[in-house]
């Protein structure tokens, strides 16, 4: 189980009646307290000038469990890259953070807000290895059998994807498991992301971070690595 942190400071309001495509919130902080409440709310946070915005978008993206779309090509790459957990989890977000990247928003406040959940317990990364260096990869948090995708890139072709099945092989097994993805996108939906009612996301996000979690061992999973480091249990 994750360290749990103090609570937050701050009290957010349900997003159920807010606006679909704003920001349900403005201001508070990136305490670790304050991610955890917001998530369990339905929240996540993006950075704007001089504050920072929490958004639950209506309809709201999620990877349902059993319906991945694993290409030929893709299954082809998850067989030549090596998946871990939790191996680089910084270096992962700083990749995710480059100012080369376009649409990059994540900065250094966000940067250190995350390594700290991560040291407590409750962000995780998964990678995608190749010829021995970082292919690519992801990072999100989880709470329970919920977890919450924050932001993926590569560096090799397919990597981001061939993350994202080593997570569905994480999160698979597990009774309620819930993906959230945010907003869909053509990349997501090609593998198979829908978009679900926000008052259906409320509901199963409800259930799921009340549900037991895999463990995230650090190390490696999937059939690309030596066997799979999942099981029952974990934070939530």
């Amino acid at each position: 189980m994750g360290e749990v942190p103090p609570p937050s400071r701050w009290a957010f309001p349900s997003p159920r009646d807010c606006d679909p495509e704003g920001p349900v919130a403005l201001g508070g902080d990136l305490e670790p307290g304050t991610l955890l409440e917001a998530y369990r709310t339905g929240l996540f946070p993006m950075p704007v000038p001089r504050s920072i915005a929490w958004f639950s978008p209506d309809p709201r993206a999620i990877l349902p469990m059993d319906s991945i779309r694993v290409s030929r090509s893709l299954r082809r790459s998850t067989r030549r890259m090596r998946v871990t957990i939790d191996s680089c989890f910084e270096e992962v977000v700083r990749a995710c953070a480059d100012p080369k990247r376009p649409h990059g928003w994540i900065d250094q406040d966000f940067i250190d807000a995350y390594v700290r959940l991560h040291e407590l317990g409750w962000a995780h990364s998964v990678e995608a290895w190749l010829d021995g260096e970082l292919a690519g990869g992801l990072y999100g948090v989880a709470i329970g059998a919920f977890f919450a995708g924050e932001s993926m890139f590569h560096r090799r072709t397919d990597a981001s994807k061939v993350a994202l099945v080593g997570l569905v092989e994480v999160l698979g097994p597990v009774p309620g498991a819930l993906l959230d993805v945010q907003w869909s996108t053509p990349h997501l939906e090609s593998l198979g992301v829908v978009e679900i009612p926000r008052e259906e996301y409320l509901d199963r996000l409800a259930d799921a971070v009340a549900l037991p979690g895999p463990v995230w061992h650090a190390g490696p999973v999937g059939s690309g690595g030596d066997g799979p480091t999942h099981d029952k249990g974990g934070p939530k």
